[in-house]
Order: C-alpha cells, then sequence, then structure tokens
C-alpha cells in the first residue's frame, strides 16, 4: 500500500489555503493523513476557531472509514441514524459526517491518504478539498467512478 509524501500534502494545503483566501473563505484548517488515519501534515490559519484539528481529523477519518466524501457520509447518516449512531460509537466517535473530507487516490486509483478541509461552509470546504488534490496532480473517487471493481478500484456504498 502506498501512502501520501510529506510534499504531496504540504502541495495539497497549500493549494488549498491559496484557494481560500482568493474566495475569500473563513480561516481554514486543512489536515493530510496517510491510509491508516495517521496524520501526514497539519495547517489552521490564524483566526481559526477551537477545535478545527479533530474537525478536520474527524472529516478525513470519516472519507477513510467508508471509502466516501464526508459530505456523502452525512447524507447516509440522515437516511440511516441507526448505522450511523453504530458507526460513531465503534470509531469512538471519531468521525465527524460533514463535507471536507475526500480519500486521496494516485493515478492508479489507489487510495493513499485523505484530507479534511474546515472552517467555512460544507459546499466550499469539500470545493477546497478537491481543488488541492487535483492542484497536486493527484485524483477524487469520482475520477474512477466509471471504473468499478473491475480495474481494481472499490468504491464503496454504505
Amino acid at each position: 500500500m502506498s501512502a501520501i509524501t510529506l510534499d504531496q500534502a504540504n502541495r495539497i494545503i497549500a493549494a488549498v489555503l491559496k484557494r481560500g483566501a482568493e474566495v475569500q473563505c473563513r480561516p481554514l484548517s486543512v489536515l493530510v493523513v496517510e491510509p491508516g488515519c495517521k496524520v501526514k501534515a497539519f495547517q489552521k490559519e490564524d483566526s481559526a476557531s477551537m477545535i478545527r484539528f479533530e474537525m478536520a481529523f474527524g472529516k478525513a477519518y470519516a472519507a477513510l472509514a467508508l471509502g466516501r466524501s464526508s459530505k456523502l457520509v452525512r447524507i447516509r447518516a440522515d437516511e440511516r441514524p441507526l448505522f450511523m449512531r453504530y458507526l460513531l460509537s465503534a470509531t469512538d466517535d471519531q468521525v465527524f459526517p460533514e463535507g471536507g473530507g475526500m480519500q486521496i487516490r494516485d493515478d492508479s486509483g489507489e487510495v493513499i491518504g485523505a484530507i479534511g478541509v474546515t472552517g467555512d461552509t460544507e459546499d466550499l470546504d469539500e470545493e477546497l478539498a478537491i481543488h488541492g488534490i487535483r492542484a497536486a496532480g493527484l485524483k477524487i473517487d469520482d475520477d474512477f467512478k466509471d471504473m468499478g471493481r473491475r480495474s481494481g478500484v472499490r468504491l464503496t456504498n454504505i
């Protein structure tokens, strides 16, 4: 299993923060993790509010734990509250089902990490996560959605 490099993680974070400034986002926090949700890099902008590390981590954790964006995890949570209650309990409440968490894939489709972006709206956090991943030359789940299992890329459903 490959893991995201520190250089890639830093390029993602720099791209997110730059784009966030361009669109005048509120102060952002960005976290990139390796598979297994081990922190590779984290930055919190000046004036960002408390517990932003935990929020960003929870979004990245949700993406890795369920193999989908954290925004889709939130949608499934609304549809299946019993499942979400179990999931939160099973993960010691580490999952934060709110947009801004995405799996990061390499060119072959292998998951090499995840990102969590927090600080602005759910939609902007998610857009910034996608922007950062792509700016670093990496891929998101949607880049492989038509390939399915035949390619070795498995996009799971809850």
